[in-house]
């Protein structure tokens, strides 16, 4: 007898039409339904055997499915400055999903558990942890450090670069930047002068008052006079242009800069 199953097991794992056909795999997922019944089923009398139900006691209402429902943020304790979140030590709610993959797997934050919470209750005063003034103090830092402004001057009558300048110049560009918290460099930059057109300086901004980032700079000369204009330049930030001052080189050399595109020609 076990031989006959052993030989029948044998022939259907190895049946050709099982090998060519793939096989299968479902993952188990885990999903609660809570269900409730219709009709209240009857009690069942002690020490008898219990009747058969009837079809009617078998139909359910789906009171709550977990699995289209959002699922609840939980709380983390950060035990590094995370970017757009916060810093050591703060305590922030967020998708159970993000949690686990991008902030516990990776160390950056732990449970906020009562231990946790007394754990990094002072830990945000240790000098040796980075601070930031605020959760995207940083992503502003990196965003303004890419921009290369382009600060636009009357090509006739004598001016001077202010804050106010370089503050209107911000705006076309979609930035809100304070004038207070713009720095302009020591040595002026003053004009018309056409010898420092389409050359580069620098303005260094301060996030609230803490973080200091530097910005680049392109200077344009504008006329009213539509014969006296300078030619538009497309994609002005490309260009490899030379600093208004030789003083600026080293500043500048450090901030980062878009490549320029290379068409490939066949």
């Amino acid at each position: 007898m076990w031989k006959n199953c052993i030989s029948t097991l044998t022939r259907t794992l190895t049946d050709s039409t099982l090998l060519t056909k793939p096989l299968l795999l479902r993952e188990q997922i885990r999903t609660t339904f809570i269900l409730k019944r219709r009709h209240v089923a009857p009690l069942h009398k002690k020490n008898l055997s219990p009747k058969k139900l009837r079809n009617r006691f078998y139909i359910y209402d789906l009171v709550k499915d977990t699995n289209t429902e959002s699922p609840k943020p939980i709380d983390v304790i950060l035990t590094t400055f995370v970017d757009g979140l916060g810093n050591i030590g703060e305590k922030v709610s967020v998708k159970p999903d993000y949690a686990y993959n991008r902030l516990l797997l990776p160390g950056l934050a732990v449970y906020a558990t009562p231990e946790n919470l007394e754990k990094y209750k002072h830990f945000s005063a240790d000098l040796e942890k980075i601070q930031y003034s605020s959760p995207n103090a940083l992503i502003i830092a990196n965003i303004l450090s890419r921009v290369v402004l382009s600060v636009v001057m009357n090509k006739e009558h004598p001016w001077t670069i202010k804050p106010w300048h370089i503050k209107v110049s911000f705006r076309k560009c979609c930035y809100i930047v304070p004038e207070e918290a713009i720095t302009l460099p020591e040595k002026l930059i003053t004009g018309p002068d056409m010898n420092l057109e389409n050359k580069e300086f620098f303005v260094t901004v301060t996030i609230n008052k803490t973080e200091k980032v530097n910005v680049r700079c392109k200077l344009h000369h504008w006329s009213t006079e539509i014969a006296e204009r300078i030619p538009h330049i497309h994609n002005f930030w490309e260009d490899e242009v030379e600093p208004i001052y030789p003083e600026f080189a080293d500043v500048l050399k450090e901030l980062p800069k878009k490549a320029r595109k290379v068409e490939n020609k066949v």
